[in-house]
């Protein structure tokens, strides 16, 4: 009942990457939480990522070394690199509110966070559910599931810059959010991402 069975480490390195990813979406949701002692958490928030950077370039030398590797190797090339920008897109935000010495995170940047890890949530499951053909049913509900909220994160971003550009004066404080608020709405679209590739294995082998 498995989609190809060869090579199992693919699927634990996709595993252990989707853990990494969100750890890392906990972490960033911590951060938000506690903005005032949150250096430190930046910190673990980047060797989070560094570690999930080791696992997809591991996933790149194993696609190199592999004959028969479990799906297509554009598609493993694809998922890896886009789960990888996941956290890269969580750890640029985190980096910039403490460079940019936000004082406290909008309102706005809450809901994104909570929309971003209900998504890596999904993501994380739909990876998990790779491994097994039985899955294929529930892995694409969740795929749409993802949609949705993507769809919400569209609608909360429109609504920040909305009220962004109305009540900020500071023209330099107005590229700081814009840009925060972008970073991580971009990470929920690239679990989007994620799962329209994950959507495309499940069909090609289903």
């Amino acid at each position: 009942m498995r989609f190809i069975p060869k090579e199992e480490k693919f699927f634990d390195h996709f595993e252990e990457l989707a853990i990494k990813i969100e750890e890392g979406g906990k972490l960033f949701t911590e951060i938000l939480d506690n903005f005032e002692h949150s250096e430190a958490k930046v910190s673990t928030l980047k060797e989070i990522e560094h570690e999930a950077d080791g696992i997809t370039h591991r996933i790149y030398e194993k696609m190199h070394k592999t004959f028969l590797t479990p799906f297509d190797r554009e598609d493993i090339y694809a998922l890896a690199n886009k789960m990888d920008s996941i956290l890269d897109m969580i750890e640029a935000s985190a980096v910039r509110m403490y460079l940019y010495k936000v004082k406290k995170p909008a309102d706005e940047i809450k809901e994104l966070a909570i929309i971003l890890n209900n998504a890596i949530a999904k993501v994380k499951m739909i990876v998990h559910g790779l491994r097994d053909k039985k899955n294929s049913k529930k892995i694409l509900e969740a795929c749409v599931e993802i949609n949705t909220l993507e769809n919400e994160a569209d609608y909360i971003l429109r609504q920040a810059m909305a009220r962004l550009f109305e009540k900020e004066k500071d023209a330099i404080e107005l590229i700081k959010w814009k840009e925060i608020f972008e970073r991580i709405e971009e990470a929920v679209d690239v679990c989007e991402d994620v799962s329209n590739i994950v959507e495309g294995i499940v069909l090609k082998h289903g």
